[in-house]
């Protein structure tokens, strides 16, 4: 049975049997569908592959002229802008479409990577559980983790920033103010970019600085 199938029948079902249907969460549901197609396996996980068809062009992953004093192997964020650079040769960078956090939730600076993981586990941080008292302690990797197969842990001179560079169970959210500070990724993306940066590798996050991007090459 395909989905749109799938959703008629359930709203038939809830028809017969006098219950409420949720026309909102109908809507929802065919809404971010269409984000995904299929399945595709990872470190013994399989999850939602992401269907680009429905992601915006300047979100996709591409290769950009870019002018930066940065040295190669940096990665850029541009907040403002929604886009994450990792500093190639000659003027070049591969751009990426992030998600960034929401007003009150950003944060800016340099950092490195200290530390990287595969289908990462979530251990959600105090002022969020305030906020969410239904959150869980801790939640194990796997595809339901909000934090996708991968991420990357920011340490500055300070320590922990408490802050990452991950996944995301949502793909409709990149290119939008909606993460609790973090950068998020598409999950194609993040184990691309993972492959990319070993502990070390310098990250800048600022405000904005799309300007210096240019035309797709």
């Amino acid at each position: 049975m395909d989905r749109r199938n799938f959703i008629k029948s359930s709203i038939v079902a809830a028809t017969a049997t006098g219950m409420p249907i949720c026309w909102k969460s109908v809507a929802l549901a065919q809404t971010t569908a269409k984000y995904f197609s299929g399945l595709t396996s990872d470190g013994g996980y399989r999850f939602r592959r992401t269907n680009m068809d429905a992601v915006d062009q300047r979100w996709r992953r591409q290769m950009v002229k870019y002018f930066s004093s940065e040295p190669q192997g940096t990665i850029v964020v541009d907040t403002r802008h929604h886009y994450l650079y990792m500093i190639w040769e000659n003027n070049t960078a591969i751009r990426y479409g992030v998600g960034v956090g929401r007003e009150g939730f950003q944060w800016f600076g340099r950092a490195n990577v200290a530390r990287r993981a595969r289908w990462p586990r979530w251990v959600p941080p105090e002022e969020m559980k305030k906020r969410q008292p239904k959150l869980p302690d801790m939640m194990p990797g796997g595809p339901d983790n909000p934090l996708g197969p991968r991420a990357l842990y920011l340490h500055n001179e300070s320590g922990d920033t408490g802050y990452r560079l991950h996944g995301t169970t949502k793909p409709w959210s990149i290119g939008k103010d909606a993460s609790s500070g973090c950068i998020r990724m598409l999950n194609e993306d993040v184990i691309d970019l993972y492959r990319r940066c070993p502990i070390g590798t310098a990250v800048l996050v600022l405000e904005h600085i799309a300007e210096r991007a240019k035309s797709k090459i």
